[in-house]
């Protein structure tokens, strides 16, 4: 079984206010092995970054200035995840803003034609309800080193998620529990107000 473990870094909270992704991370796992096989760009957001977001990520208009903009990588992006079940840690808020970039370019085409999603935060909550979820409680509690994130970016959270992922679901007999969180990618209208709320670095990360 192919599995892509999915990141991105993006420019602000709110994919209805036009916000963009500017990063994009993919590990690849078959049968649960990482491959070494890896998709990462950085993009041009052609927009502003809000301050908060920089804080999280580290990233600005004007490193990102020379980068190819999305419609310049898409088709290598949605042929390296095609047919995969992509693993996010809070799934929608990633989808949302990838469904986004693909609706710029008028292309009838969301995730959810291209691949399963799994989404490990909504696991995380069944397996440890009432717990902290964020990447960083579950780099804790299954014992990942996460000692180099001092700044968020998408291939070293994709490469942390496949190992929590990996831990959390402990062998082929966890797979069942796996298939009851996975669903068919939608866009979640709310996650961005949610993400508000909490603060600029969203508490599920």
């Amino acid at each position: 079984m192919r599995q892509v473990v999915l990141d991105t870094e993006t420019t602000g909270l709110e994919v209805e206010q036009r916000h963009r992704v500017i990063e994009i991370g993919c590990v690849e796992l078959f049968n649960r092995r990482l491959t070494g096989r890896t998709f990462h760009r950085y993009l041009n957001p052609e927009r502003d970054i809000d301050e908060g977001a920089q804080q999280v990520h580290g990233l600005t208009r004007e490193r990102l200035a020379k980068e190819p903009t999305f419609s310049q990588v898409h088709q290598e992006f949605t042929d390296f995840i095609r047919d995969a079940e992509l693993i996010i840690h809070n799934a929608p808020f990633d989808v949302a803003f990838l469904n986004g970039e693909l609706a710029r370019l008028e292309l009838a085409l969301k995730v959810h034609d291209l691949c399963r999603v799994l989404d490990t935060l909504a696991l995380a909550r069944q397996m440890h309800p009432g717990q902290r979820n964020n990447l960083d409680a579950l780099c804790k509690r299954y014992s990942v080193d996460n000692s180099r994130r001092d700044y968020h970016g998408a291939l070293l959270d994709a490469r942390i998620l496949a190992e929590v992922y990996l831990a959390m679901t402990g062998g082929q007999a966890k797979t069942h529990a796996e298939r009851r969180i996975g669903y068919r990618a939608q866009p979640c209208a709310p996650c961005g107000a949610e993400a508000r709320r909490r603060g600029r670095a969203p508490s599920w990360w």
